[in-house]
């Protein structure tokens, strides 16, 4: 049986609402990984890596027991429970114990172990009433008798006490592989389907690895997405989230007195653009103090070389905001032009703005 090197990290052992418990595990295993590529995840705040390779590489079993356990105190910050033994089941209750056990004494360890380890409450009641307190007195059983006496889990606890089989069952996390390759971003080319009629496909998959890896190296705030927010004009409702982030609540109940309501423009603009609205004249159109127009707009000029005929227009919808410690003034115009674009303009400290543009 492998002689194997286990790690147990208890702050890291209950998942965190927010899945900051997974990434710190994730990130402890690929510098585990540089130690030796063959580092297993066990479960969450348990790892297991063969020891016998690499002592000789550093150099001798404290080598590799010092370099683990400072890997685990500059990733995590804490100090980790290391423990050496024959087999995953005999190591992780080494670590649980802080034992490295020299070779040939696995068998006497287990053994010792009191019966509950082996995880069946039920086995450890009727054994009980048998007299039988330890792993090893219920590993001196013969196999025939447990076969008759006991159900089919039994019997392979019973070759787990007698050090036939090196791990229990259930022992591993079946959620850890996936859930890893989650957090890396890695998609198998079996999942590279593409779909039809909404279903994500390879294009998305591959969109989603990238995003990862760009998330992983630069950090969570790397990557962000668009999502709507409470607000009165569209370029206020326009926010961008870090990618991944857990979703809100869908929509919003406030009632926003003075929302501007559909239709919305496609694009809102972060950094308003400064144009000039004219009349037939080419005076300067203005908002009055009762929220009117001073004459109908006839002209949209982004610049002085740069102009757009206005074919339809509605509004203005004036509105004035947070009246009870900074008032702000402003008000929204939708104008049509007559190539065909629509644009949504805001009229703010004597300024047009051009803030959105419709599809």
């Amino acid at each position: 049986m492998e002689r194997l090197l286990a790690l147990w990290v208890e702050p890291l052992a209950n998942e965190a609402a927010d899945g900051s418990s997974w990434r710190e595990y994730l990130s402890l295993l690929d510098v585990l990984m540089t130690l030796c590529p063959f580092t297993e995840p066990v479960r969450l705040g348990l790892y297991a890596l063969p020891i016998r390779g690499p002592s000789r590489f550093f150099g001798g079993e404290g080598a590799v027991l010092d370099a683990v356990a400072q890997s685990a105190r500059d990733v995590v910050g804490c100090e980790g429970s290391l423990g050496v033994a024959d087999g995953l089941f005999c190591a992780e209750l080494a670590a649980r114990g802080a034992r490295v056990l020299a070779p040939g004494a696995t068998d006497g360890f287990r053994r010792a172990q009191p019966l509950s380890v082996l995880g069946r409450a039920d086995l450890v009641t009727t054994c009980g009433r048998l007299g039988l307190h330890t792993v090893g007195a219920f590993a001196d059983l013969a196999p025939a008798r447990v076969a008759e006496r006991f159900n089919k889990h039994a019997v392979v606890l019973h070759r787990v006490a007698r050090g036939e089989l090196g791990e229990l069952p259930g022992q591993r996390d079946p959620r850890v592989t996936q859930r890893l390759r989650g957090l890396r971003g890695e998609v198998h080319a079996a999942d590279q389907q593409i779909g039809f009629f909404g279903q994500r496909g390879a294009g998305d998959d591959r969109a989603y690895a990238a995003a990862h890896r760009v998330r992983r190296r630069l950090g969570p705030d790397a990557v962000v997405v668009a999502a709507l927010c409470g607000g009165r004009a569209p370029q206020d409702r326009a926010t961008l989230v870090p990618w991944g982030s857990p979703e809100g609540p869908h929509g919003d109940d406030a009632p926003w007195p003075g929302q501007l309501r559909a239709p919305s423009p496609a694009t809102t603009l972060a950094r308003p653009v400064r144009v000039d609205l004219l009349d037939a004249h080419g005076v300067s159109v203005r908002m009055g103090s009762r929220g009117t127009l001073s004459a109908p707009p006839v002209t949209l000029a982004f610049s002085h070389r740069a102009h757009r005929e206005v074919v339809w227009y509605a509004g203005p919808w004036p509105s004035v905001e947070r009246w009870w410690v900074r008032s702000r003034r402003r008000a929204h115009l939708q104008v049509v032009l007559a190539t065909g674009e629509a644009a949504l303009l805001s009229a703010e400290s004597s300024h047009w703005w051009l803030v959105g543009i419709y599809d």
